[in-house]
């Protein structure tokens, strides 16, 4: 019981850790830039393997609840005691302090790190109207170019490769090949590891998952082949290191459209348009309705092919997941929540200001 209680103290330890450098961010940023490439390399190293060691983990963590609860309940039924579903709830308590410590050292210091804006130069700042269509207008043209060089199967953009794996690689490299560009990206990663059972991720409504506890940017692609690209290199971005959903969707696009790689930069554009048009859809409705007959119609159809798709994940789990993921954004230092992603068109902007 004495060592149970042991454990229960890396609760307060986290804590502490996760309070000092939320107000000290330049101790998040020595660990994100000294530290947490080292436990990658060494730690992460373990888990280079093809298919994902997180998701035979997580069902094998499934397994052993269920087990150990049924097991608990006869037990304490059977001797007419609480002794065993005390023990099992010191338990559950001492294994919860362990995967939490374990969190805040392998992942959770990154999101108080300094922002990406730090390394590349942006300048975040207000934007006007017209400069938000004239990014929707620009991202328009790029999308319906590089639609046009991909071919249509089963009803939407097919991707250049026969399986995911080589997707997963060519991922990896367009990372690799960013890196060159932002050096903060370097590093030895894995990568994106395809989910056997990604149909499951998307009752959830979760396209991709960083696993901290294996290092692996683990993907659903079961989703429109044409976003799996983009959803790949987005989990890499938390691998390596950077947290925050807008970042991750923002440096996705810059590795997706520097890859050499005509579907992955469609995959990365469809991204930044969706929040761009977003963003214009709720600032002029009759500018995003003029913008929209601008979209070709092998990208309409695409759109439709994605809409029809999640459509049919509408359900109260989804909603349920969402809230969930909602919660936990703003418990890392995301107060906007799941809002937060449309900070992504700002980044955008900055962007394509200094590219003028």
């Amino acid at each position: 019981m004495k060592k149970r209680w042991f454990f229960l103290w890396l609760i307060p330890i986290s804590v502490l850790i996760t309070f000092i450098v939320k107000n000290n961010t330049s101790y998040a940023e020595y660990y994100a830039v000294n530290i947490y490439p080292f436990i990658v390399k060494t730690v992460g190293s373990l888990f280079k393997t093809r298919g994902s060691a997180a998701e035979l983990i997580i069902f094998a963590l499934i397994i052993t609840i269920i087990i150990l609860t049924t097991v608990t309940i006869v037990e304490s039924i059977k001797n007419k005691t609480l002794e065993h579903i005390k023990k099992y709830i010191f338990g559950v308590a001492s294994f919860i302090s362990v995967m939490y410590f374990f969190f805040v050292l392998f992942c959770g210091i990154n999101y108080y790190r300094y922002e990406f804006t730090r390394y590349s130069g942006f300048e975040l700042q207000m934007s006007s109207k017209q400069e938000l269509i004239e990014l929707c207008e620009l991202l328009i043209e790029d999308a319906n170019e590089y639609r046009a060089n991909l071919d249509t199967h089963e009803g939407t953009a097919k991707l250049f490769d026969n399986n995911y794996y080589g997707t997963s690689e060519r991922a990896g490299n367009s990372m690799d090949k960013l890196s060159e560009e932002y050096k903060i990206l370097k590093g030895s990663f894995s990568s994106p590891k395809p989910v056997r059972q990604s149909k499951s991720m998307s009752y959830f409504k979760i396209t991709g998952m960083f696993f901290p506890y294996t290092f692996e940017a683990n993907v659903n692609v079961h989703i429109p082949p044409y976003q799996i690209p983009s959803v790949m290199l987005h989990e890499l971005v938390h691998l390596r290191g950077f947290m925050r959903e807008d970042e991750a969707n923002f440096i996705s696009y810059l590795a997706s459209i520097k890859s050499g790689y005509d579907d992955f930069y469609y995959s990365g554009t469809m991204s930044a348009l969706t929040h761009s048009m977003n963003a214009l859809y709720l600032a002029d409705y009759d500018e995003f309705a003029k913008l929209y007959d601008l979209y070709s119609d092998d990208v309409r159809k695409d759109m439709e092919f994605s809409r029809s798709y999640w459509k049919q994940f509408d359900t109260k789990v989804a909603d349920a997941a969402n809230k969930v993921n909602d919660i936990y954004l703003k418990a890392h230092n995301q107060q906007d929540g799941v809002r937060s992603y449309g900070r992504m068109v700002d980044l955008l902007l900055a962007y394509y200001r200094q590219q003028a």
